[in-house]
């Protein structure tokens, strides 16, 4: 027995556990050292649901959504469908007031499922195929951002009606930010580049197809990206890209979609975005910008995904094993891994880890979190001396690209997605089974 068990109202003095720039807004630790999001213990979830299953907190999710809204009052919020979406969330999204976007006939018929209005919504990806713009004209999703000359062939050829239409460009800003995720260079696979008259060519060759209504300029400079102001470079670059194409063609754009990319902390210490700056550096960029170029000021849309999901997601998993090597190093083996969280393996993603079914009675060490499919949840992150096998970890920020990127490596199902909020957990997606598994198998 702890001294918090024979004092709890300790528990209640201490330092909080859980960094509230990391965890979900909703995250509490009860009187038995248990954490709690959405009022719901993630005991209970474990019990029923088993492990691991994502979690995502539905108050937290709602409540960074409204925050953009808010803060951004002048833009229209796009949330980034390829960082969590499934029917609910989708119409999470819509009973908020923010659009969807869209890369998939897959993500594009989930929207719809949630009841999302296609004209809020947009498809974008590079190398779309001429069946995913089919289904996106089919529909009448409202814009299409276009990633190539081929795909302005297709489009041309497969629409119907007049289907409004982005260019995306690279407006040649490097982030390079701490893992961050460079797309806004001109060396890289998307897009068009201002420079050397690529971008012109595509406007020409949208231009030429009355079908296409070309309304504006569509750009992502990258993902984690901390400093607003490679936003207000953006939109001043691009800005100039339109009085350019005003003075070519006459054609003056009334949309400028600056993407999203903003920066979420993964572990204490990592810097955010903030939205407050984030909104002063638009207004300020886009007044400079149009007043140099003597350009009507645009709509502007901004598409964030990590920045609504990632906080509001953790992951659950069962501890199994501990190892501690001859080093002094300890390796914690849980019931997950590679399949369930590739973000690690791919791109050296850091994590916050958390004791979540008791109070941790033995001093804090460095641990490995390693996965029994391969590969490793965190590296050397603190957790008691008392863990053992049983025990529930908890995993922050894992709403984006967790669940999203799920794999079937080692051909072990992926894992449910369970939505809390006010004391109650849902489950959003089962599952998914060995027979499912079996049933695309046609041997």
């Amino acid at each position: 027995m702890t001294l918090l068990d024979l004092l709890p109202s300790i528990g209640q003095a201490a330092p909080r556990r859980f960094d509230p720039a990391i965890w979900p807004a909703t995250t509490s630790s009860d009187r038995d050292g248990r954490l709690c999001i959405g009022d719901v213990p993630l005991t209970d979830i474990a019990d029923e649901f088993g492990t691991p299953v994502y979690v995502i907190d539905e108050a937290d999710f709602r409540r960074r959504a409204r925050r953009y809204r808010t803060t951004l009052r002048e833009v229209e919020i796009v949330y980034a469908g390829t960082s969590l979406l499934t029917t609910s969330i989708a119409r999470w999204v819509r009973e908020e007031g923010l659009g969807v976007d869209v890369c998939s006939s897959g993500l594009l018929a989930v929207a719809l499922a949630g009841g999302v209005d296609p004209a809020r919504i947009v498809m974008h990806g590079n190398a779309k195929s001429p069946d995913e713009l089919r289904d996106a004209v089919t529909v009448g999703v409202g814009r299409i951002v276009l990633d190539s000359s081929l795909e302005i062939a297709y489009l041309a050829g497969l629409a119907r009606r007049r289907q409004r239409v982005l260019i995306r460009v690279t407006p040649d800003v490097d982030i390079h930010g701490h893992r961050a995720l460079r797309t806004g260079i001109s060396d890289q696979k998307f897009g068009f580049t201002v420079t050397g008259d690529h971008a012109a060519e595509a406007v020409n060759s949208v231009l030429a197809h009355p079908i296409l209504d070309l309304i504006g300029l569509h750009c992502h400079i990258g993902s984690q990206v901390t400093d607003p102001g490679f936003y207000g470079e953006a939109i001043r670059r691009l800005i100039a890209a339109m009085a350019d194409i005003r003075a070519r063609h006459g054609v003056i754009l009334t949309e400028l979609n600056i993407g999203g990319g903003h920066a979420v902390p993964y572990v204490h210490g990592d810097a955010e975005l903030d939205l407050d700056t984030l909104a002063r550096v638009i207004e300020d960029s886009l007044d400079e910008a149009c007043a140099a170029e003597h350009f009507p000021r645009p709509a502007v849309v901004v598409e964030p995904g990590r920045g609504v999901s990632a906080r509001a997601g953790v992951t659950l998993y069962r501890v199994c094993s501990l190892n501690t090597r001859p080093s002094g190093r300890t390796f914690v083996a849980v019931d997950g891994g590679m399949g369930d969280n590739p973000r690690v393996g791919l791109f050296g993603a850091e994590a916050t880890v958390a004791l979540a079914n008791r109070h941790g009675s033995g001093v804090k060490r460095p641990v490995t979190v390693s996965g029994r499919h391969g590969g490793e949840i965190a590296h050397d992150v603190q957790l008691p001396s008392d863990v053992h096998a049983g025990d529930l970890l908890s995993v922050a920020c894992t709403g984006s690209y967790h669940h999203s990127m799920a794999s079937n490596y080692n051909m072990v199902g992926r894992p449910p997605l369970v939505a809390v909020n006010g004391g109650r957990a849902r489950e959003l997606v089962r599952r998914e089974t060995i027979a499912d598994l079996l049933s695309r198998d046609r041997g």
